[in-house]
């Protein structure tokens, strides 16, 4: 395989450790626990699972432990690091024992049920150190949830030997390994399942979780991009440009971005939910800027747009709800259209045609929206034009306005992991080698002070089932983890607050260029500014 100079280079990377990982550990069991929210229910659901302690390791000297064989499963979407987790994984099980195996189930979790599997070895491992994607077996989105998937596991896993599971994904990958623990406890079929927080959204954390991986590269990678655009912006000095990027439940991606790259416009959905803001107050306020800043003859800028904003405006949830009910039982447009309330066809006859089109044609195998198709961008960049022709109109603008619209996705999620992600995921797997050792399922792999120098960082795990809260899914109420929204009393979007309405004004762009892998500790080594800010703020 033809390998370029950075993979070469990246190759030869060894990550750092905490330094209690560094040897053998033992497991310290901290209090009881109980879920976030809808104690009894969970406990019900999980009665062998829950209320486990938080467990943290520490130097156990001299160990003498058995061979074990593991299998391991990419689950739901990439995120940089992952190729790292498998990697620290490996190298931890076989610093445990030299006869230790790991099995690599492919496509995800589909490769469980249906018995696709390869053996990882060295050669295998070793091709894949610090490198982004999932390539090294695939990933899959198939919910582990019925009892004969179960079964099919323990078929496998007792042919292979398995004696544990390693399941790395996002909230519902983990809440299925954490079904799939108390399964296999029910079951006593001696199959152990550790999780690892994994997606690059960000909205997997919390009290113990203090970051997910792959967030901490993908912001790099986006923010490079938006810095170069902000420097085409302020170079030619003709366009504003609306960067729509990853996040549909929840804003980190946007929020952070806008930190590292200071734009002139950051809309962040859990601000528009709370503050009830109407599509027009979106489009009005945005206007309102560029016509600020064309008073200053500057007739360029930046907004940066979360995925999800169309979900958490109040009146376009309700239209869509209207729409998806309506469109259930009639495939005639003109015909839903008439059944809509007042209020929802004065939203939907404010839309851009193209906007209108994609919320009545395009329909997902459910016969819902598919809102993550919805252009949002370019519905902004529209109904923009459209504010400040009036605006102008009214002597209220003078400038002139040409937008772009770009949209930052797939672009940062294969991205080669930055020191801190290609840190943090050796760490992560081989943690969870030490969880498995020390007989713990049902929890996820847990590194904390993340903020500090690697050697310093905390390893331990986390029941799932504390971090779990009932909610409805398909119409049913399901157990899940808890997803982390934006906190609108937080530091991170404190800092965003104090400095927007100067950057709406100035030009204070930061350029943060590509991600630093080489170098000084103070500049390849950095978290994101969103971690920082959350865990100095709990000093």
């Amino acid at each position: 395989m033809n390998k370029s100079a950075l993979q070469i280079a990246r190759a030869a990377y060894q990550p750092k450790l905490p330094k209690v990982l560094k040897g053998a550990v033992k497991a310290l069991d901290g209090d009881a626990t109980q879920s976030v929210a809808d104690q009894e229910e969970i406990k019900k659901l999980f009665p062998n699972t829950y209320g486990m302690p938080v467990v943290t390791f520490a130097e156990a000297g001299d160990v003498d432990l058995p061979a074990m064989n593991v299998g391991v499963i990419l689950s739901g979407g990439q995120a940089p690091g992952g190729h790292n987790v498998i990697s620290g994984l490996f190298d931890g099980i076989k610093a445990i024992n030299k006869d230790s195996k790991l099995y690599g189930f492919l496509g995800g979790p589909s490769g469980l049920v249906d018995h696709k599997y390869v053996e990882l070895t060295a050669d295998i491992i070793d091709e894949y150190r610090n490198t982004g994607g999932f390539d090294i077996i695939g990933s899959g989105r198939t919910k582990l949830e019925k009892t004969e998937q179960f079964d099919s596991g323990i078929e496998i896993c007792k042919e292979l030997d398995i004696k544990a599971l390693v399941i790395i994904g996002g909230d519902d990958s983990n809440t299925n390994a954490c079904v799939l623990a108390e399964y296999y406890l029910q079951k006593q079929c001696g199959i152990q399942v550790i999780g690892c927080p994994k997606t690059i959204d960000g909205d997997l954390k919390n009290d113990m979780i203090e970051t997910s991986f792959g967030f901490d590269t993908a912001c790099k990678v986006y923010s490079e991009m938006i810095g170069n655009i902000m420097r085409d912006a302020n170079s030619a000095k003709k366009y504003w440009h609306f960067i729509k990027l990853m996040g549909r439940s929840a804003s980190h991606i946007a929020l952070e971005c806008a930190l590292q790259t200071h734009p002139n416009v950051c809309i962040i959905s859990e601000e528009v939910e709370a503050k009830k803001m109407t599509l027009a107050q979106i489009v009005n306020s945005i206007a309102d800027v560029v016509a600020g800043r064309a008073a200053e003859g500057k007739n360029f800028g930046v907004v940066l747009i979360p995925e999800g904003l169309i979900e958490f405006i109040p009146e376009m949830k309700v239209l869509i709800a209207e729409l998806n009910d309506l469109l259930s039982v009639t495939s005639d447009v003109k015909e839903a259209l008439k059944g809509l309330s007042a209020a929802s066809a004065a939203v939907y006859n404010s839309l851009p045609s193209s906007i209108a089109k994609q919320l009545t044609l395009d329909r997902d195998p459910h016969g819902n929206v598919q809102v993550s198709q919805i252009e949002t961008e370019k519905l902004l960049i529209a109904m923009v034009k459209t504010r400040l022709a009036a605006m102008k109109a009214e002597g209220k603008y003078v400038g002139k306005f040409s937008g772009l619209g770009h949209f930052f996705g797939y672009e940062g999620r294969c991205a080669a992991p930055s020191n801190f992600d290609a840190d943090y995921c050796y760490s992560l797997g081989v943690n969870a080698a030490w969880l498995i050792a020390n007989g713990k399922t049902g929890y996820m792999s847990l590194i904390r002070n993340t903020i500090a120098p690697a050697d310093q960082w905390i390893a331990g795990g986390v029941p799932v089932t504390m971090m779990m809260n009932m909610e409805k899914r398909s119409g049913e109420m399901k157990p899940v983890i808890r997803k982390a929204l934006v906190d609108l009393n937080g530091a991170p979007f404190k800092a965003l607050s104090d400095n927007r309405s100067e950057w709406a004004k100035e030009t204070c762009y930061v350029y943060p260029g590509p991600i630093q892998y080489f170098g000084p500790s103070e500049v390849c080594d950095l978290p994101t500014k969103t971690l920082v800010l959350e865990q100095r703020n709990k000093k």
